[in-house]
């Protein structure tokens, strides 16, 4: 493995995700037959381990409060041991309530150490809440700049220019103070040369604004790119990827997010919004010990920031915290319930009180409908969610083909050219057409919309044959030549929005998913909303219609119809079903269209899964060959603990340590003849009676420790691990106890545990591993990697797929 980007001789980085990993042009293979993704395959690069010394200064820092510093913390691409810290962080609260009693200072030190947590969500929520508003602020103005610049002040959008300017309603958007390139430069609007020039300042601009972001990101922080949905639910899960929430990370991915919205590719802010919060939650958490030195209480503060992030998304607090609780969280006790609800409050409070849009509202898209709607429109409503799941398995299986072709040939080489290309290609195609050149939250919001007495857009240019109206809502009328250029424009923006974000989406810049699929969906849904309206108005005496529309009433609203579309297309691509309609809901404040949304959400979702079980973010979790036990899936093979174990049959035998024989030479030539990351300690090599497991790393750590602070420690120093010494002539040299370090009770199960069973097992503990028995004797070991292939293997797909790449 190449070293970039790492440190040498340090054992820093095994507590803080502050530090960075560069993975540009590094393999990081875990291919090799081990018991566990290895640890010393780093430890092998930074030191040349001989007769006990590392070669390179040896800085080590105390993150756990334990005697020896470094011992029990985890290397980067490894499984956590969730029963391990959860043991600790029990044993730490004990602690501090029976010393509590003691004293004043004792009793304020626990007081403090309970309500820390209430404190860390306080700040995840105003953290999160403020770049949300920083980014929308940021990516509106910057979007308004591919089109023209304000003279009262470049720093304000086209409606803040725009705001109080003294000009007819129809004519709104245009003011004197902003001005479109063409009139900047040449003086005119008008004609072929300003249409040609407006042109190419947008293509120059959004050019520009990509090349940024992927310089940005390949230069300063990799991990920026994507989502980052799929590695927050592999980390969720417990897996280490250092460097992949630290400060680089924040910092490149907020500012890059908003060059890559404002570019006008066809990806979303929402899904990095996510990472983003994450990236605020792994960084506030430094600053409480509680979860500073332990993993797996942090992983409950990131399950809460990922609510936060759902909920300056959309608005959508409540959603935000189903969301996490449905699609990302793998731990999520009722206590983190609380805490993210509490999060995603006052997030959404911060944004609202930045109010990024002027509106009062949290999102762009917000709208309201009061037109109830009729049981018979539940046919196209889930004609729609038939639709969105098509549509769902049509872009997960083309899109992994595209990110996979990607991975595995020389395109994966040019990641600038590729965004530069993708960019190029996304704004030629969008200029001509309005509906794709605004960006594409206004897009969805256009579509959202109900058409009022003030509304002036094309969709809304209907036949006006009415005498009076009650208030806002509009009969059905006859669609005028507006609507009609609208649909056929509509019509071409699905198309280009439907095969480029195939494209986009795992790109070297920051993209989302959710806003692009609600968008096709939202589309699909007003044409078809359009449809049904045309169809009421011109045959309401069809029988289908005659019982609830009769002429001149407001029967259908085509918003409605873009909405449950885009809820569709969301639920197909990602499989969120509960969290989906309650976000869609929030969007919209009716409680009277929950049963279209569920109605769409679930037929969307099971036409997805009959044509495709995995949701996007699970598909590039096994592209990516993240470690990743999904809890939902059920194994129901009838294999036994032995067919999965290791060693096999063939295979040299178990390497493993004795409690009391074994001299510190011959654990480090153990440790140097093989790459896995622990060892079971049995009795003696002949009983195989197990006594307990011990990390390499621990063991590492504790020999080298020993050899410089402990006097007598030799290569000929027996080790043991019991609580008495063993009997030894009085010549020999000091023997060092290393039973601290023994986890004297690991999972164990027998050999003929059927394998139903064990995964299970790895599934609700968390277990990176599980030792094999047969009459009370050590017969092998099953791991978390061993798990995944076999599952892989019993569902016909490459075992070696399951590879951290």
């Amino acid at each position: 493995m190449d070293k970039k980007g790492y440190r040498r001789g340090s054992f820093q980085s095994s507590t803080s995700d502050e530090d960075m990993v560069e993975i540009e042009g590094v393999t990081l293979d875990f291919s090799m037959a081990d018991d566990v993704p290895p640890l010393d395959r780093e430890m092998g690069e930074f030191y040349s381990y001989n007769g006990g010394e590392m070669n390179g200064t040896s800085k080590m820092m105390d993150f756990l409060e334990e005697p020896l510093p470094g011992v029990g913390t985890y290397e980067d691409f490894n499984t956590i041991d969730w029963v391990r810290e959860k043991s600790r962080d029990r044993d730490r609260h004990r602690e501090i309530t029976s010393k509590s009693k003691e004293s004043t200072w004792a009793l304020i030190h626990s007081v403090s150490d309970a309500f820390s947590g209430w404190l860390l969500m306080l700040l995840i929520g105003l953290s999160a809440g403020s770049l949300a508003g920083l980014i929308d602020i940021s990516a509106h103005w910057m979007t308004d700049l591919k089109e023209g610049v304000c003279l009262k002040g470049f720093w304000l959008n086209h409606e803040h220019c725009c705001w109080k300017a003294e000009t007819p309603f129809e004519n709104r958007d245009t003011c004197s103070d902003w001005r479109i390139w063409s009139q900047l430069i040449i003086g005119t609007t008008e004609g072929a040369f300003a249409y040609i020039l407006n042109y190419f300042m947008y293509v120059i601009w959004a050019l520009l604004f990509s090349l940024l972001a992927v310089s940005l990101v390949k230069g300063f922080a990799p991990y920026a790119c994507g989502s980052g949905i799929p590695e927050i639910k592999t980390i969720l899960s417990g897996f280490i990827i250092r460097g992949y929430l630290g400060k680089w990370t924040l910092i490149i991915k907020t500012i890059t997010l908003v060059l890559a919205v404002s570019s006008g590719l066809s990806l979303g802010k929402e899904g990095p919004l996510v990472h983003v919060a994450c990236c605020c939650g792994n960084i506030l958490c430094h600053l409480f010990i509680k979860y500073r030195k332990n993993e797996a209480k942090r992983r409950e503060v990131l399950s809460a920031a990922a609510a936060a992030g759902v909920s300056v998304a959309f608005g959508a607090p409540i959603g935000g915290v189903l969301f996490s609780l449905e699609e990302v969280s793998y731990y999520f006790p009722l206590k983190t319930l609380w805490r993210s609800f509490f999060a995603a409050l006052v997030a959404a409070f911060t944004l609202r009180s930045i109010n990024p849009f002027g509106n009062s509202r949290l999102v762009l898209f917000y709208v309201e409908f009061h037109t109830p709607w009729h049981l018979l429109e539940l046919v196209p409503f889930i004609l729609l969610g038939i639709f969105g799941g098509l549509w769902g398995a049509f872009f997960i299986r083309s899109n992994i083909a595209w990110c996979r072709r990607r991975k595995t040939t020389k395109l994966g080489r040019y990641p600038v050219l590729e965004v530069l290309v993708v960019t190029a290609v996304t704004a030629i195609l969008a200029f001509p057409n309005e509906y794709t050149r605004m960006s594409t939250s206004e897009l969805i919001s256009e579509l959202f919309n109900d058409c009022g007495i003030l509304d002036y857009s094309k969709l809304c240019e209907y036949v006006s044959d009415f005498n009076s109206t009650k208030g806002d809502d509009l009969p059905d009328r006859a669609a005028g030549p507006g609507v009609y250029t609208a649909m056929w424009q509509l019509a071409l923006a699905l198309i280009l929005k439907v095969f480029i974000t195939i494209f986009t989406f795992g790109m070297k810049v920051p993209s989302g998913l959710f806003i692009p699929s609600m968008a096709v969906g939202a589309i699909v849904g007003r044409l078809l909303g359009v449809g049904m309206e045309q169809l009421a108005y011109y045959h309401h005496d069809w029988t289908i219609f005659s019982g609830w529309c009769s002429q001149g009433a407001d029967c259908i609203t085509p918003g409605l119809y873009a909405m449950v579309g885009a809820a569709a297309c969301l639920g197909g691509v990602t499989r969120m079903t509960v969290s989906l309609v309650v976000i869609m809901f929030e969007l919209t404040g009716g409680l009277e269209y929950i049963v279209p949304l569920m109605a769409a959400a679930m037929t969307s979702k099971w036409v997805a899964d009959a044509i495709g079980r995995e949701g996007i973010y699970d598909a590039h979790i096994r592209l990516n060959g993240y470690p990743f036990l999904e809890a939902k899936e059920e194994f129901s093979h009838k294999t036994l603990a032995m067919d999965v174990m290791r060693p096999r049959r063939n295979d040299p035998p178990l390497t493993v340590i004795t409690q009391d024989s074994m001299t510190v030479e011959d654990v480090e030539v153990i440790i140097n003849e093989t790459t896995y990351s622990g060892y079971p300690v049995v009795v003696s090599r002949e009983s195989q009676r197990l006594v307990g497991f011990v990390l390499r790393r621990d063991l590492i750590i504790s020999i080298e420790n020993a050899r410089k602070k402990q006097d007598g420690i030799v290569s000929t120093s027996i080790i043991y691990f019991t609580d008495h010494s063993p009997p030894l002539p009085p010549s020999s040299p000091s023997m060092l106890k290393l039973r601290s370090i023994l986890d004297l009770s690991p999972f164990t199960v027998t050999d003929q545990t059927p394998m139903e069973i064990v995964v299970d097992i790895f599934r609700k503990l968390g277990l990176r591993q599980c030792l094999v028995t047969h009459n009370g004797k050590l017969l092998g070991i099953i791991t978390k990697k061993d798990v995944l292939k076999h599952i892989a293997q019993m569902a016909n797909q490459d075992p070696d797929s399951i590879l951290f790449n």
